[in-house]
């Protein structure tokens, strides 16, 4: 199984190195250890823990169209022949379906601890100094300003508001990034958000220094 595994890691590698919006490589390599580290103190099936992390960006919705299923199916192609009960292939597939943030109106689909788990880890990962970086490569790669006074956040956005509204990079921070540390799962995933979120919103008061100046 771990040489399977090995070997869906080289292929994933491959195809997101030098990927430029912040869901690169060295992005899922994070989330598979903080998926790991966050496991060591929860339990579950590591199994399903690791492979659901390693390809929860296999075909993004944010990147495909708006497809929520098509990370799935692509996932579960790619594990075919692994040493994989049909249990934990189905549950793979559905940490993969429900793992995004779809809005702060919507309900979180994940429900069980390997995917309470791996959500965490991909969210912690869109947290702090790293989390900030992230930030602005995706604004830019979307050709969003950086900020603009003129438009103000909006939170309780419901999926098709909150994937189609034009914004500002800043206002991503009030629509999603600052409201992750209330929906962590897990202890570890909570400490560890509370310290990154708490640097972002120095970052925001640097910031607003800044440009009031």
């Amino acid at each position: 199984m771990e040489a399977d595994f090995e070997t869906l890691k080289n292929f994933v590698k491959q195809e997101f190195t030098g990927e430029g919006t912040g869901h690169d490589w060295y992005h899922i390599q994070r989330v598979l250890h903080l998926s790991q580290i966050i496991h060591s103190d929860t339990g579950g099936d590591i199994t399903v823990v690791r492979y659901a992390a390693l390809l929860h960006d296999i075909s993004d919705h944010k990147f495909n169209g708006g497809d929520f299923e098509a990370g799935e199916k692509e996932a579960l192609k790619r594990i075919e022949g692994h040493n994989i009960n049909s249990e934990q292939k189905k549950h793979i597939g559905e940490i993969i379906r429900h793992i995004s943030f779809k809005g702060g109106g919507e309900k979180n689909q994940i429900h069980s601890l390997e995917g309470k788990i791996v959500q965490d880890a991909d969210r912690l990962d869109a947290l702090g100094a790293i989390g900030i970086a992230r930030t602005f490569a995706f604004g830019g790669h979307t050709g969003q300003p950086i900020y603009d006074p003129s438009i103000p956040p909006k939170i309780d956005q419901k999926e098709s508001e909150y994937r189609n509204r034009r914004s500002h990079t800043i206002n991503h921070f009030y629509e999603k990034l600052l409201l992750l540390q209330d929906q962590m799962h897990t202890d570890k995933g909570k400490s560890i958000a509370r310290t990154r979120s708490n640097f972002m919103r120095q970052f925001l008061e640097q910031f607003y220094e800044e440009w009031n100046i």
